[in-house]
């Protein structure tokens, strides 16, 4: 939920990697976020980014 009503661990996500265009908001269902084993968010993925281009992401994290 976007809003005063936001829960903590979603401000902490979207503040740190807003959209490219510099808004933080989740706009649709189904953005995904990457997190490392530290908790820092890693990367933010948009809805329409396909399981396979999240899975290079993380193999070249390896």
């Amino acid at each position: 939920m976007n809003g005063d009503g936001a829960c903590e661990l979603y401000r902490r996500l979207t503040a740190a990697i807003p959209k490219e265009d510099g808004d933080p908001a989740i706009s649709w269902n189904f953005t995904k976020f990457l997190v490392g084993r530290d908790g820092n968010v890693l990367r933010r993925f948009e809805p329409m980014t396909t399981p396979e281009e999240i899975g290079v992401v993380v193999a070249d994290l390896l």
